[in-house]
């Protein structure tokens, strides 16, 4: 066992477990683990994936003991974004469960998923700039994306802490339950998001990320060319056919 652990459940969920004591600092063995985890599930597809870091600490961030110099930089920073890049390229719903702190690293981490439910005592940040360095793993990019450029660059020039009821106020998080419903909320919300079209789910995936980090004349085409493939498979003409039989919202899928 090491320390990114993988279950696939029987409701199709993947659930992906960072194990690494005390506080799942994100070291290299453990960022290589995450991004050959993530890569398995981009080559084989569960129906939803949730990243949990356990009941005290989703994680504090990186390994502070292997910095070093630029060299030791672009090393750590390249495994941070093959990492979280898997992570957000896994072309199904992913949900980061927080608890705890999710700081630096482990913001991003959170940073890189499609959904963030947070424990309502957690606590999210960029505090790199209290080492005198910047966010290397997506920070100062997915960051704003999600609450603005003016808050996102406040946030980590301060390197301040953000309590989980003013991230959900502004947008790093997207709800909020007691400490000891977090992952059991995830799970329930995964499970059912499995059930549904995940196929075009991925295709939604798609064409929201690639299309924001284009023009609007892009993103108009990406989505036509993905509305027209979605039409290969075998959930469209489920769905379709069921609407026409039995009105909306009574398709079983086959995720195919």
């Amino acid at each position: 066992m090491g320390f990114v652990n993988l279950e696939r459940r029987d409701d199709g969920v993947a659930l992906v477990t960072l194990d690494r004591p005390k506080m799942n600092a994100m070291s290299r063995e453990l960022l290589t683990e995450l991004r050959d985890t993530a890569q398995g599930l981009i080559d084989s597809p569960p129906g939803a994936v949730v990243v949990w870091g356990g009941e005290r600490i989703f994680a504090a961030g990186a390994e502070i003991s292997e910095f070093g110099g630029p060299a030791e930089a672009r090393e750590i920073g390249g495994l941070f974004r093959d990492a979280l890049g898997a992570v957000a390229a896994i072309p199904r719903f992913v949900i980061a469960a927080v608890t705890g702190y999710a700081l630096g690293g482990g913001c991003e981490l959170a940073l890189a998923c499609d959904w963030r439910i947070c424990a309502e005592d957690a606590r999210l940040g960029q505090p790199e700039i209290l080492l005198g360095i910047i966010p290397g793993g997506g920070g100062t990019q997915r960051l704003p994306r999600l609450v603005g450029v003016a808050r996102a660059k406040e946030i980590m020039i301060t390197g301040r802490q953000v309590g989980a009821e003013e991230a959900l106020r502004i947008g790093l998080v997207d709800e909020l339950a007691p400490k000891d419903e977090v992952l059991s909320r995830a799970l329930a919300k995964a499970a059912d998001v499995a059930r549904g079209a995940v196929v075009a789910q991925g295709y939604v995936k798609a064409a929201v990320d690639e299309g924001t980090e284009s023009t609007l004349a892009w993103g108009l085409d990406r989505e036509g060319d993905l509305f027209e493939k979605v039409f290969e498979t075998d959930d469209a003409r489920i769905g379709v056919q069921s609407f026409l039989e039995n009105g909306p919202g009574k398709a079983t899928f086959t995720g195919r």
